[in-house]
């Protein structure tokens, strides 16, 4: 980014609203929940998201709910930070972020980071159905990560599986390798749940044994 000595005052940020009294929602039983960003640009298939802090967006990977009255679910597939003013990207400036903070925190103005998330389902009266939802979640919904408890209940069922394979725009075994590794996680590294992701990683890769073989290794490393 070009350096910038004298820069006119800025609107605030669409996401300033997230005061401390404002980003936490109670959640069915009764924790607390933060926002992780908002939704900017959405599909039936996919969403961009812009994260509530710089460098704050989701891991790969990882689950979200965005809120609408019937929850979508997704799964982070890519995340990102850039310069907001067009055709000017940022530039080295052999400095570390907390002195560039100090001389030139207007630099940090003009950047965001965002994600985006493939789409897998979304939940119809509480109940995770593990198809496209009917509409798109609406700009400028909430995004919030899943709980534990939510990855459980929208992968007692592994369907949602096949559509990561068949996404050709993401980097289909990494992703699914982080994402069953958070569901791994969210089933407390079961071993009965490992054995059945298995089983069906093998039915839908068929006789791909060596991919197979790969993407269970590094699930359970």
């Amino acid at each position: 980014m070009t350096r910038v000595e004298n820069v006119k005052e800025r609107k605030p940020s669409p996401l300033s609203r997230f005061m401390p009294d404002e980003m936490a929602k109670r959640d069915g039983a009764g924790a607390e929940r933060t926002y992780v960003g908002e939704v900017v640009e959405s599909s039936t298939t996919e969403l961009i998201a812009e994260a509530r802090e710089l460098h704050g967006g989701p891991s790969f990977g990882e689950f979200i709910r965005i809120e609408a009255d019937l929850p979508v679910l997704g799964i982070i597939f890519n995340v990102f930070t850039h310069s907001i003013e067009p055709n000017r990207r940022p530039t080295a400036y052999g400095k570390t972020e907390e002195e560039l903070r100090l001389e030139q925190p207007q630099i940090f103005e003009l950047l965001r980071t965002e994600f985006q998330a493939l789409i897998i389902g979304y939940l119809d009266g509480g109940a995770p159905v593990q198809i496209l939802p009917p509409q798109p979640a609406r700009i400028h919904s909430f995004v919030h990560l899943c709980t534990d408890e939510e990855v459980r209940a929208f992968t007692g069922n592994d369907d949602y599986l096949r559509r990561i394979l068949n996404t050709s725009k993401v980097p289909t075994d990494e992703l699914l390798i982080a994402v069953l590794r958070h569901t791994l996680r969210a089933h407390k590294h079961s071993r009965d749940y490992l054995v059945r992701m298995g089983k069906e990683l093998s039915r839908l890769m068929g006789d791909d044994y060596d991919r197979l073989s790969s993407v269970i290794r590094r699930v359970a490393n």
